[in-house]
């Protein structure tokens, strides 16, 4: 009697949040090192820098993801941020020092909330136990939803708002990146293969070429440079 063959057992799907920048791309490529099945999601929410999600687009296609799926949620409505309302500016040439202070023009108010609420939505429906979240503590330009408590009381809340929390299939909110510096999230991802040449940071870009002078662009350069791997940005 011939032996049958062993049914392969399917990996476990995970829901990655996918912006096209620097660390989003990266926690992809962790979650695709974990094993997961990642679905790949990216939020448009009325960004100024909306080019980043045809960047997501082919991150996602490079980097193995499942499938990748774009909503929509215009947080442009309500301003309040120099990422969605035009009249404010993009802050420009500060310095390292002046980011860690204070909470930043460029914060959108409850942008992660929102977007992890988003992942939560479609991780339950998928069947996915896990959310990837590319949020850092310490290269972050002082957003309060990029920090330890935040993510630790959102995975609070999925177990008690969700039907799979209640029935004691809780989801996971994963942050790998969260205490790592740029230049260590940079390492990190060169050894995972992450297309750097194919991710966008930059708050203000033009003509889809990073301006080089924003908070996000200043981080990233200096997250290369201190990692000592070449940087593939196209700058103005």
């Amino acid at each position: 009697m011939r032996r049958m063959a062993k049914r392969k057992r399917a990996a476990p799907r995970a829901v990655v949040l996918l912006s096209g920048g620097l660390d989003s791309s990266t926690c992809l490529a962790v979650a695709r090192r974990d094993g997961f099945e990642a679905h790949a999601l990216s939020v448009n929410y009325g960004q100024r820098h909306r080019t980043e999600l045809d960047r997501a687009r082919r991150v996602a296609r490079a980097l193995g993801a499942a499938d990748h799926r774009v909503v929509r949620v215009d947080l442009s409505a309500f301003g309040g941020s120099a990422l969605t309302d035009a009249g404010v500016a993009v802050p420009k040439d500060r310095p390292a020092r002046a980011m860690g202070r204070g909470i930043p023009v460029t914060y959108v108010p409850a942008r992660n909330t929102v977007l992890l609420a988003l992942a939560l939505a479609h991780a339950e429906t998928l069947g996915a136990s896990d959310i990837y979240v590319g949020v850092n503590a310490i290269d972050y330009s002082g957003y309060p939803d990029c920090r330890p408590a935040f993510i630790r009381a959102f995975e609070r809340l999925a177990r008690v708002a969700t039907k799979a929390g209640v029935e004691g299939r809780p989801l996971h909110v994963r942050a790998p990146l969260l205490r790592l510096s740029k230049a260590g999230i940079v390492r990190l991802g060169t050894a995972l293969g992450v297309p750097y040449r194919l991710t966008l940071s930059c708050y203000d870009p033009v003509r889809g070429r990073a301006c080089g002078r924003c908070d996000a662009c200043e981080l990233r350069r200096k997250g290369f440079a201190e990692a000592g791997v070449p940087d593939p940005t196209v700058y103005v």
